[in-house]
């Protein structure tokens, strides 16, 4: 299978905007086992700006663009060094793609894009996406890197977008203020009904939160891709979900597609 997984800040840090080590670790052993299982991981990660907080010793983020694109400078170059020494260790070569709304939108750089990622994915690489924050502002900015893996899924014709994050999935309500909320485990249709129960933002250190993760399966699954959205606390959820036993999560299931 093709997978495109989705890891956000949350789940790759410390409240404080440190790097969660135990937990990528594990994010990072679980794919290079995946991958030597025989499927083809795409990564699209966040965290360059929550990392970037915390090697400037920021305890917020940046109110001000300039602010943001400078600890995304520093953030992303972390991130990626993490990423190529942790999956060096079981002998997997990560590659970096940093994306703007122009290289999704212009056809010529898109097919660039797409040509760029099925090579590396021929060459048994991993590549890992994120948006380039570094230079983003609002006439170029794709948005969040919820809607990126959708993006990304469709691009390459993925067969699965698992979206980790720190919610169990989607729910009646919210669960942080609402006790009775319920987790729903499968959605047939992203319809208006399901969109209205995203809510709002998730974290001071994210952008998105479980709207934009909605937004993303609609994208995907209208495309005929799988979109399933799990805990990421423990990276190991994700054997459950491609050896088809039971997990804790919402699968969304794919249109235009006998599934």
């Amino acid at each position: 299978m093709r997978i495109v997984v989705k890891v956000g800040t949350s789940t790759l840090t410390h409240a404080a905007g440190n790097l969660n080590i135990r937990r990528t670790e594990k994010l990072c052993r679980v794919l290079a086992d995946l991958k030597n299982a025989g499927h083809e991981i795409i990564l699209v990660s966040s965290g360059a700006i929550g990392m970037g907080l915390g090697k400037l010793g920021l305890k917020e983020r940046p109110a001000d663009m300039p602010g943001k694109q400078a600890a995304a400078a520093v953030g992303q170059c972390e991130l990626m060094y993490i990423y190529d020494k942790m999956f060096g260790a079981y002998n997997h070569t990560v590659a970096q793609i940093l994306l703007t709304a122009e290289d999704v939108k212009n056809e010529e750089r898109h097919q660039n894009f797409t040509n760029t990622i099925t090579r590396l994915i021929d060459y048994s690489i991993l590549p890992i996406i994120n948006e380039n924050d570094t230079i983003s502002v609002s006439e170029i900015k794709i948005g969040d890197n919820d809607q990126l893996s959708a993006i990304v899924a469709t691009s390459v014709q993925a067969d699965l977008l698992v979206i980790l994050t720190d919610m169990d999935g989607l729910y009646t309500s919210d669960p942080r203020k609402d006790p009775s909320a319920r987790l729903i485990p499968e959605v047939d249709r992203v319809d208006e009904t399901i969109l209205k129960l995203g809510g709002s933002s998730g974290t001071s250190r994210g952008t998105g939160g479980m709207a934009t993760k909605l937004e993303a399966a609609k994208m995907a699954t209208e495309a005929g891709i799988d979109t399933i959205i799990v805990q990421g606390r423990d990276p190991e959820i994700l054997y459950a979900v491609l050896d088809g036993t039971s997990f804790r999560g919402t699968r969304f299931r794919a249109q235009n597609k006998g599934v």
